[in-house]
């Protein structure tokens, strides 16, 4: 592509295609950024010539879909939907850059009408019950954005909606994504271990054993479950089996291998502390997130089921030392602004360590973004009681 895009200089079509081939290559462990700058420069140029192209809005939200260059991208956000009114991915492209950026209701907006047009265009073509990998990806999507600011009871009905799924239209990346992660979510987010715990696979016909790294995700969570639950054999077992498919994956896909040995890391840190051998817990989340920083997101999600940087604030809060929770809080919400739990935790944290002023910010906007639907979270009458007193 950069041969025809250097060869013919002046074909538009050539320069928009060549910057795909920029995003589609960029490789995860690239924190520089280098190939989705270029695609920037290029379609940015184009933009101007041709402020209606759907080709250059819809990739440059990929060029920018990362912490640093979100804001950037929020025009081409916002111009894409109206651009392409009726086609799902066009509708569901814009909540990249707002999840980026924490803007929760307009993600919802978004993959509302995205999940609409989605289950129009599928249930024509397949008939009730059916779905494909755009309805489920604008769905991960909508769980996410609904945790965030707890609506608890929309999000338990993308849950549902999930489960009631039967025939599949083509089984791929994004779609493994969604089936798994969206059920590890509901109870990861809102630390229901229990349900962590007693988390089982997709009964909806989807060939999860197909792809390793979303089979982990489960295995990530009942991990988790097990561990905070006290049931030390239940988390082994689930720390044995993500082991198991991390060296599945090693020498045919080192990102995705990667990412499960973040998620085995984090859960043996969580497994230590129910033993008591705290000093390690910490070393293997350490481990865990110095990993995860090394590489970006994949497109597929809009975040990774339970941050790393956040499980290890956890720990240290819970160790009683604030000042070193409030430091990783600090970090994960400069990356994933608006997060609700880790705006939770860096309200605790500064409380803990006497600097009020720092914890009623947290805690006001805790409040400020959240719009329960459901039953009430009790992290949000702490807040208000906070704030009141």
């Amino acid at each position: 592509m950069e041969q025809v895009y250097e060869r013919y200089p002046d074909d538009r079509e050539a320069a928009v295609f060549y910057a795909l081939a920029l995003n589609a290559s960029a490789l995860k462990t690239d924190k520089t950024f280098a190939n989705q700058t270029k695609a920037a420069e290029i379609l940015n140029k184009i933009w101007k010539e041709a402020p209606n192209h759907p080709g250059v809005v819809h990739y440059l939200i990929h060029s920018d879909d990362s912490p640093q260059f979100a804001a950037a991208g929020l025009d081409a956000a916002i111009c894409y939907a109206k651009v392409a009114p009726d086609v799902p991915h066009a509708l569901h492209m814009p909540s990249h850059i707002f999840t980026r950026l924490g803007m929760w209701q307009q993600s919802i907006d978004s993959n509302l009408a995205a999940h609409t047009a989605a289950l129009n265009y599928v249930h024509a073509s397949r008939g009730p019950g059916s779905y494909d990998q755009e309805t489920l990806h604008t769905m991960d999507y909508l769980e996410y954005a609904y945790l965030q600011i707890a609506q608890d009871g929309p999000a338990k009905e993308v849950v549902d909606e999930l489960a009631g799924f039967r025939e599949i239209d083509g089984a791929n990346l994004a779609g493994a994504y969604a089936v798994a992660a969206i059920p590890v979510r509901y109870v990861l987010e809102r630390h229901d271990w229990q349900a962590a715990a007693a988390l089982s696979g997709p009964a909806i016909g989807f060939p999860l054993e197909r792809f390793p790294w979303a089979e982990a995700m489960i295995a990530y969570a009942r991990a988790l479950g097990n561990a905070k639950t006290g049931n030390i054999a239940g988390a082994e077992t689930e720390i044995g089996h993500l082991q198991l498919l991390e060296d599945k994956l090693k020498g045919n896909d080192s990102y995705w291998a990667s990412q499960v040995e973040v998620q085995r890391l984090a859960a043996a840190g969580i497994l230590a502390h129910a033993r008591g051998d705290d000093k390690n817990a910490i070393s293997l989340l350490q481990a865990a997130v110095d990993l995860d920083a090394t590489m970006d997101k994949h497109p597929a999600t809009p975040s990774s089921v339970l941050p790393a940087r956040e499980l290890l604030a956890d720990l240290l809060l819970e160790l009683n030392q604030p000042a070193a929770a409030l430091i990783e809080y600090q970090a994960v919400l400069s990356t994933d602004p608006n997060r609700f739990r880790s705006l939770l935790g860096k309200a605790r944290a500064a409380k803990q360590t006497g600097d009020s002023v720092t914890a009623h910010d947290a805690y006001r906007r805790l409040v400020a973004l959240s719009k329960p639907v459901g039953p009430a979270r009790p992290e949000l009458a702490e807040a208000t009681s906070y704030l009141t007193n």
